[in-house]
């Protein structure tokens, strides 16, 4: 494939495809830019703070909605399903109207495209706890915030860092939309940038540095994580 990508990049202009040493160039000058690390640092913090918003929000629901019978079908019935179906590009849109082209508006439409996430997992963390252990911890203590430390929130530690894992790679692809519509920095106000001044090196350069990103989180920190859960939980 590479190669291909160099032969190709022979023959067609750079604006089409750059060639790979062109491409490499370009991520040189970008790593050497002080002001391309500050856009960066904002993509990052965009996708970060999204992720611990909609597992927050969507977490604090499901057990709402599975602590409070009143609630439930308006959550699973209702607001899941709502979240579920509207476009990604639907919540840009609308965040842009509301809060302008801001840090905010891409935060909030990240986060409302990860929220269904954390709901449908915790949920499914919930349902799947042992009612014979609950009874039993019911009989040692009366205290529910109690129990709930000890007994829940230790049995939905999986579905917790299940659902930050789905999020952090979705997130990604929902920060580059949601900057090139909504934002007023990040990678996806550059991929805008890149393409007034047709520099699609630049574009190719930052798709190479969130895959060799997001590689790195999920080799060195989540394979790691999620051996480690797998023993912990598989020996219990």
């Amino acid at each position: 494939m590479l190669l291909a990508w160099a032969i190709s990049g022979l023959f067609l202009p750079s604006y089409l495809l750059p060639a790979p040493w062109t491409v490499l160039l370009r991520l040189w000058q970008f790593i050497e830019d002080v002001h391309m690390w500050r856009h960066t640092a904002l993509s990052l913090a965009h996708v970060f703070l999204s992720v611990v918003l909609s597992l927050t929000i969507g977490g604090a629901l499901a057990l709402l909605a599975h602590y409070v019978d009143v609630f439930r079908l308006a959550v699973h019935g209702r607001l899941c399903p709502f979240l579920n179906s509207f476009a990604g590009t639907g919540w840009v849109l609308l965040a842009v109207l509301w809060f302008g082209l801001s840090d905010v508006t891409v935060v909030f439409a990240i986060s409302m495209l990860l929220i269904p996430f954390a709901i449908i997992n915790v949920r499914h963390g919930l349902e799947s706890l042992d009612p014979d252990l609950a009874e039993m911890a019911l009989s040692f203590s009366r205290r529910r915030l109690g129990r709930f430390r000890r007994i829940v929130l230790p049995a939905l530690v999986p579905f917790l860092f299940s659902t930050l894992r789905i999020c952090f790679g979705v997130a990604w692809k929902a920060a580059l939309t949601a900057e090139l519509f909504g934002g007023n920095a990040g990678f996806g106000y550059l991929f805008d940038q890149a393409r007034q001044d047709y520099d699609t090196p630049l574009v190719v350069a930052i798709i190479l540095l969130i895959v060799v990103f997001v590689y790195v989180m999920e080799r060195y920190f989540f394979e790691p994580a999620y051996v480690r859960l797998q023993a912990h939980y598989g020996a219990a």
